[in-house]
């Protein structure tokens, strides 16, 4: 899980060390072997720098040298797609300018995918692959990636080349016109009405609508972040594809959507493509709207519930004192039950309120987290925020321990 430091102006990147929701069968660092001969020339190609000075230079396999931008792609029983989808990866990276890494999470494919990749990091070195010891989701293969990425800018893309490579060069422009986010929408999608499209125009407006983030396409794994935009945001199950209401909502990212292309599959099978998952975007926006009203006051919303128990009680006390009066005793004593469970409610809301306000604000204290986060300082020297920041980690020695990669 992507945790990262809440200081802003100070240009180091550290990670917290938290429990992960996958498990990593094996990381195959990239490292310099010798590619046949016209590989090497592809990747070389592909891969030099020019200096602004006019030389150039390629950078090697181990570099330390962090990339300018990350490419991620959670792969699931795509073999037959990985080695013409990689092909389209490094057309497109030809024309990028820019230093690139590209990684590939296998989560826990059943078929030769993990074979196909180590192929393909075999022959270019600005590949990374991990392959997870089973399947854990995509949230799970998206947040391996994010772990171990270098670059201030990644780019997460499908892989069963519904998308198209050639599209992210548009979506790093974009995001260079000051955005944090920029989300791909698929506008001619080529998938079946019924079983795809109907359920996901569905999802996407019921999304949009519940969380005033308007997007039409959710779904679209084509997307570009800013990596600040993803700091200090917990992912789990199947948020994938809230991620922009995430960042807009916990960290103020500002959002663009961008026309992209989209090819109907001809390799491989469809992993998606059930109705039930509608039904899941219900209870998931239901968690979206409590995180983003009530995440640092619970009490709020679960006091109010005990509140309008026990107005419950007084008004049914009321009506069973008069109901008694005018000699309707069976009336009055339903409403005197009603009135005892409604005491009874409203206690045990008060008190989940009170348990939920001792565990949020365990949660911000123990860690040393801000309740806010700062898009940029004005007046202040990186010494200061550097003193400040020093001061709150004080609260957690273990706060900012270096993810494993």
């Amino acid at each position: 899980m992507l945790r990262a430091s809440n200081r802003v102006g100070i240009t180091s990147r550290r990670h917290i060390k938290f429990m992960k929701i996958y498990d990593e069968e094996e990381t195959i660092i990239s490292r310099p072997l010798p590619p046949r001969e016209t590989a090497n020339a592809i990747v070389a190609a592909a891969t030099t720098v020019v200096t602004p000075n006019g030389s150039s230079h390629t950078p090697s396999h181990d570099s330390q040298d962090a990339p300018q931008v990350s490419i991620f792609l959670p792969v699931y029983n795509e073999e037959e797609s990985l080695t013409p989808l990689h092909i389209k990866i490094d057309a497109a990276l030809a024309t990028l300018n820019r230093t690139v890494e590209v990684i590939y999470v296998d989560d826990g494919s059943t078929d030769k995918t993990i074979d196909v990749l180590r192929e393909i990091e075999r022959r270019d070195p600005r590949v990374r692959v991990i392959s997870f010891r089973r399947n854990y989701g995509k949230m799970a293969a998206m947040v391996a990636a994010i772990d171990v990425a270098r670059a201030p800018v990644l780019v997460s893309l499908d892989a069963d080349m519904q998308n198209d490579p050639a599209d992210i060069a548009r979506l790093l422009l974009k995001l260079d016109e000051g955005f944090d986010v920029v989300s791909g929408w698929r506008f001619k999608r080529q998938d079946k009405y019924w079983t795809r499209k109907f359920p996901s125009m569905l999802a996407n407006k019921l999304i949009s609508n519940v969380s005033g983030v308007s997007l039409h396409d959710y779904g679209c794994c084509l997307k570009a972040y800013r990596r600040e935009a993803l700091e200090g945001i917990g992912f789990y199950g199947e948020m994938h594809r809230f991620i922009p209401i995430y960042c807009a909502h916990l960290n103020g990212a500002k959002i663009a959507e961008l026309p992209v292309q989209h090819h109907p599959r001809t390799l491989g099978v469809s992993k998606f493509g059930k109705l039930s998952r509608t039904f899941e975007v219900v209870l998931d926006l239901i968690t979206i709207r409590f995180m983003e009203n009530y995440r640092t006051k619970p009490m709020h919303l679960i006091g109010f519930a005990g509140l309008v128990a026990f107005a419950v009680t007084g008004i049914s006390l009321l009506a069973a004192l008069f109901s008694y009066l005018a000699g309707s005793t069976l009336l009055a004593a339903s409403l005197f039950i009603i009135a005892c469970l409604g005491v009874g409610f409203g206690a045990l809301f008060v008190a989940l309120g009170l348990i939920a306000e001792m565990l949020m604000r365990s949660y911000y204290e123990a860690q040393g987290k801000a309740t806010y986060t700062v898009r940029e300082r004005l007046g202040f020297d990186d010494s200061s925020a550097a003193e400040a920041t020093t001061e709150r980690e004080a609260v957690s020695p273990a706060r900012h321990v270096s993810a494993v990669t």
